[in-house]
């Protein structure tokens, strides 16, 4: 890890300054000149991080940037964050929309997919760009502003559908928005009746946890039931730092949960992956989600296979808290949505009986009734 006390770049900023997640939001890394005060690079590393540059935007929070290990070029920090050659290598089954979301947007922001439950999209920034995001598209165009009218448009079309009970407040990231422009959002869906659940979507916890600030969770508290998702990847990423931004959410009374996307060099062992999931389980972290690689444009370098997952899965179930074991899904490409992929411990289903092995391989049988 990187002290920033001894780095050149921030040698001089005060405890009360890098403690202030304004002002990392201010001072992220979003060019190679900054980067390479930071890191070192070769010249054919920045020959082709200025070219993905000229494609994709960079930032990196100075907190989130401590956490790389300079020695190790295959740090699961650096590669979460710094842009590699290969997100210019675009494959043919890559699409710039893998989830189909503008097909299935009813009003701006609005991605109403599944029966009772829509996305409601406020944002484009975020803290830190990862380069794995599905999302990618939007994802890093800070010159969007989601207008007045558009919300108005978009809280319309969930007063009129009455089914929808589940509002997900994403983008980008919402938590790098004011409270009180937040707030307005907010308190204005909790004034439609039919909505029972507010979550969020957010890497804040993350990259910057600064920004779990006392007064962005009281105004939280005034609209519950309010559920929070945050998105870890990676056991080095819970530090003193993010474990007490994700206690204080937790102390607040907001339940909080974890999606995980599975990545190549990352984390795709079941010893990392069982850290992670122990680590956050211990931070009163439920482990939700454990995502196959999404198919967006420039990322087939994370993706694994999906037996990679299944193997992964197989050395989880058993061997720790059932509570802390995530479901492994697929978000099916075109819209199809989450699709579980299970490890198969049915072997046969007939009238008599049930045919089933445990976590341990070992065979067992249970009488069926008709």
């Amino acid at each position: 890890m990187i002290d920033y006390r001894t780095t050149a770049l921030w040698r001089d900023v005060t405890e009360k300054q890098w403690n202030d997640w304004r002002w990392q939001f201010k001072n992220r890394i979003r060019d190679v000149d900054t980067l390479k005060k930071i890191i070192d690079l070769s010249p054919d590393e920045e020959k082709f991080l200025r070219e993905c540059l000229n494609h994709f935007r960079m930032a990196i929070t100075p907190y989130y940037a401590c956490l790389i290990n300079p020695e190790d070029r295959n740090c699961p920090i650096r590669q979460q964050c710094i842009p590699s050659p290969h997100e210019m290598e675009v494959s043919s089954f890559e699409m710039l929309d893998p989830l189909a979301e503008e097909r299935d947007t009813k009003a701006p922001g609005i991605v109403h997919r599944y029966p009772d439950r829509v996305l409601f999209i406020i944002t484009r920034k975020c803290a830190m760009y990862c380069r794995h995001c599905t999302r990618r598209r939007l994802a890093g165009d800070e010159d969007f502003s989601i207008s007045n009218r558009e919300v108005d448009m978009a809280l319309e079309y969930i007063t009129d559908h009455r089914e929808i009970r589940d509002v997900l407040l994403s983008g980008g990231d919402p938590f790098v928005l004011s409270e009180k422009f937040l707030e307005s959002i907010i308190r204005r869906l909790r004034q439609i009746s039919h909505v029972e659940i507010i979550r969020i979507g957010t890497r804040t916890p993350v990259v910057i946890p600064m920004r779990i600030t006392d007064e962005l969770l009281d105004m939280l508290k005034r609209y519950q039931p309010i559920w929070i998702n945050t998105h870890f990847n990676h056991p080095n990423e819970i530090t003193e730092a993010s474990a007490k931004a994700c206690q204080k959410i937790v102390d607040a009374g907001i339940p909080l949960g974890n999606q995980t996307v599975l990545l190549k060099g990352v984390n795709d062992s079941a010893e990392t992956i069982k850290e992670l999931c122990l680590k956050l389980v211990r931070n009163r972290i439920r482990p939700y989600y454990l995502y196959q690689c999404d198919l967006a444009q420039g990322i087939n370098h994370f993706r694994t296979p999906v037996e990679k997952g299944l193997e992964i899965m197989s050395k989880l179930r058993g061997y720790i808290s059932g509570f802390a074991v995530p479901t492994y899904v697929i978000d099916a490409p075109n819209g199809g949505g989450k699709i579980p992929i299970n490890v198969q411990y049915v072997e046969e289903i007939n009238d008599h009986e049930v045919r089933m092995r445990n976590y341990k391989g070992e065979y067992y049988v249970y009488p069926n009734v008709r």
